[in-house]
């Protein structure tokens, strides 16, 4: 298993300079040690299990751009709902990545409901997801990440990592910060 900072920055070495990321919980403050884009959007002012949805507005409000969310497992686990509404709308341009560490790690490392049973992958296939992947170390996902980023999405890749100790994320200012500069980001930069 990869442990989350090495898994990240994989993904940051793939990220084109046009790709939207929305972070959420525990990849909120990593991310932001990588990565410092007016293109990142830190979901972690609100309720958990929102930014795969909000990730998929953004991918049909911006056709031409990629969009990735990194969700958690747990987030993901109380938002399912939100796989069916991709596969029914399929933003050709949307990635969903889920950081799975069987754990409820902001708030304690609390096992999530079914930890070391579940199957992420099966579970967005059986939404309707064409194109659902996993990866448990970081040679496997580097040497297969480019073939995989050119499929048409949405595409859905679950990453298995190691638990870790991430605090609750904490924003410097408030969420309407970041909203305003991706907005802004949004509207000036043309995607590539």
């Amino acid at each position: 298993m990869m442990n989350r900072e090495e898994c990240l920055r994989v993904l940051h070495h793939f990220r084109g300079p046009s790709t939207v990321v929305v972070t959420t919980m525990g990849a909120v403050a990593p991310w932001a040690r990588l990565s410092n884009s007016a293109l990142d959007f830190p979901s972690a002012g609100s309720a958990m299990a929102h930014a795969a949805d909000f990730a998929m507005g953004l991918a049909l409000a911006q056709p031409d751009r990629p969009v990735w969310v990194f969700n958690g497992d747990g987030s993901m686990l109380m938002s399912l709902g939100t796989l069916v509404t991709i596969c029914q709308t399929p933003p050709a341009n949307l990635v969903l990545f889920v950081l799975q560490n069987d754990t409820y790690e902001v708030t304690g490392n609390q096992p999530i409901p079914g930890a070391g049973r579940i199957s992420m992958v099966r579970m967005a296939e059986a939404a309707g997801f064409i194109h659902a992947f996993e990866f448990q170390n970081p040679q496997d996902m580097e040497a297969r990440l480019p073939t995989v980023l050119a499929l048409t999405g949405p595409i859905f890749i679950n990453l298995r990592l190691a638990p870790g100790s991430e605090a609750p994320p904490k924003l410097d200012c408030p969420l309407r910060e970041p909203a305003t500069q991706l907005r802004e980001a949004l509207l000036s930069r043309k995607p590539r």
